[in-house]
């Protein structure tokens, strides 16, 4: 049976407090706050984060299908799954596709996966779903979008939740949407939103759903719903005989904000984080329709470190209003008073990818002398062209030495630069993101991440930085937890009524 393998969520580092919002424009102070992208992150780097948490084992050379959902992909011409793809260090054999234009998008991806996998035209599918809308400044999407992503691969076997049955529909409806020449998302009166589109849709798709897979509401353990505003949730509730207290809640959105196409997926991942074997999770994701799965929870969730998305929403630091305006280009700043950068060479980029974006070095066949980049004369013994690819991406480091530059151009200053040492050898210059400048410290434990560098006549150059390392938990199991996932309670006993 076809089913998720494993699953991973990326929830940027900086947050914006909603309150802060609205004291610059004197509107409604709404409570929570939203996940900021970094000025280095975009669509792309945030899916390779999200899919590197899927792939922390290993297995990217099995993956032989990617999927790449957004609707805020960083080209309009150029494939974003092929940039993912390079910087995961994937077979260049496997198939690689943009799913994009609805909310949809993600879950999209997982019903083509799973007609692949059914097919016997794939064994190992990745699907990235990975968001980071605009809402117009001064007004209420401002607040109620955040940025963030998930990753699910999905297999024959070896699963964690097995995916039983899925069922879609389209639904055409200007609820919300955005032109292609607009960058802000744009929606259609509240209540047409929610009765028209929300309501209407999602009711009939999950009724006739449940109808097709032949289960009850007493055979649902885990709902996870996904909408447009959580208090849509409350109809919803009632329509389903659940507790609209419940209903009403969100584990992402309060303090993540709404994600765009990544927010149903990391809102599964926040409920697989507290599955239990055994469990029934219906999972329902709307945008231009309705798709709607049935999945069951095996026992190898048990042997799942889990408590990944829990660790991304607590692992976060405050930033303001005026960081975020600049870092969206929302606001026109005096250029920096230096010499114009040079244009980026595109065979350069060409010559350099598996260096450049999968960040491989070299490690000698002869005396095992690590280095990078990859040398062709290892500096240690002198032996020449005896050298294995060495992957650097998944390594920890430690700083040996750093500097923060006041006079570099950045959105963010200081610029820090440290010499990280990896631990089985190996130094690399680097930039440090997702920092706080007064906490560096010489030994700090760092990671890599996959960021944008800088951009030039239209290309977007990425590569590698480090950061503190963001600890992973584990959550405690069992059925008293009392946390809520997608609008309605982590655990339904009973069902609805």
């Amino acid at each position: 049976m076809a089913g998720i393998r494993d699953y991973g969520a990326y929830i940027p580092y900086n947050r914006l407090e909603r309150s802060s919002i609205a004291q610059t424009w004197g509107g409604y102070p709404k409570k929570g706050e939203k996940a900021v992208a970094n000025f280095d992150e975009d669509t792309v780097t945030m899916a390779v984060e999200a899919a590197r948490a899927c792939l922390s084992q290993g297995g990217n050379e099995k993956v032989d299908r990617f999927y790449f959902a957004s609707t805020t992909a960083p080209y309009a011409e150029k494939q974003a799954a092929s940039l993912a793809a390079a910087a995961l260090d994937l077979s260049p054999g496997a198939f690689t596709m943009d799913v994009a234009g609805s909310l949809r998008a993600g879950t999209s991806g997982i019903c083509a996966a799973l007609d692949a996998l059914r097919g016997n035209s794939a064994t190992n599918a990745l699907v990235t779903a990975s968001d980071m809308r605009l809402g117009a400044p001064n007004g209420a999407k401002e607040m109620d979008f955040g940025d963030g992503a998930a990753a699910l691969v999905l297999a024959r076997d070896d699963v964690i939740a097995e995916i039983d049955a899925y069922y879609t529909v389209n639904h055409e409806i200007f609820d919300q949407f955005r032109p292609a020449d607009h960058p802000y998302v744009l929606s259609w009166e509240d209540r047409f939103v929610r009765e028209m589109g929300f309501s209407r849709v999602v009711v009939k798709a999950v009724t006739a759903a449940m109808a097709q897979f032949n289960v009850s509401w007493s055979d649902i353990t885990i709902p996870v719903l996904t909408s447009p505003n959580p208090g849509y949730l409350k109809g919803i509730a009632k329509k389903f005989g659940w507790d609209p207290k419940l209903a009403a809640m969100d584990a992402i959105y309060p303090r993540a904000g709404n994600t765009g196409c990544a927010h149903s997926f990391l809102l599964l991942c926040h409920a697989l984080d507290r599955a239990e074997p055994g469990d029934r999770i219906l999972w329902a994701n709307y945008g231009d329709g309705c798709d709607v799965m049935l999945l069951t929870v095996t026992d190898r969730i048990l042997e799942r470190k889990r408590g990944g998305v829990e660790t991304q929403l607590a692992t976060g630091s405050p930033t303001t209003y005026p960081k975020y305006l600049r870092w969206r280009n929302l606001v026109e700043t005096e250029p920096p008073m230096r010499p114009r950068q040079e244009p980026v060479s595109a065979p350069a980029l060409y010559r350099d990818r598996r260096c450049g974006m999968a960040l491989q070095g070299s490690k000698c066949r002869e005396c095992g002398t690590v280095q990078y980049p990859v040398q062709r004369i290892c500096m240690n013994c002198r032996a020449k062209d005896s050298f294995d690819y060495y992957a650097f991406a998944d390594r920890q480091g430690r700083v040996v030495t750093f500097s923060h530059d006041l006079l570099g151009v950045t959105p963010d200053p200081p610029t820090t630069v440290a010499a990280v040492d990896f631990e089985e050898g190996g130094r690399i210059m680097v930039d440090i993101t997702d920092r706080d400048p007064k906490e560096i410290a010489i030994n700090m434990a760092v990671e890599m991440t996959f960021r944008k560098f800088r951009r030039t006549n239209g290309i977007q150059v990425y590569w590698w930085k480090s950061r503190p390392v963001r600890k992973a938990q584990m959550m405690p199991l069992g059925k008293d937890q009392s946390s809520t996932v997608g609008g309605v309670a982590a655990r339904v006993d009973g069902g609805g009524k």
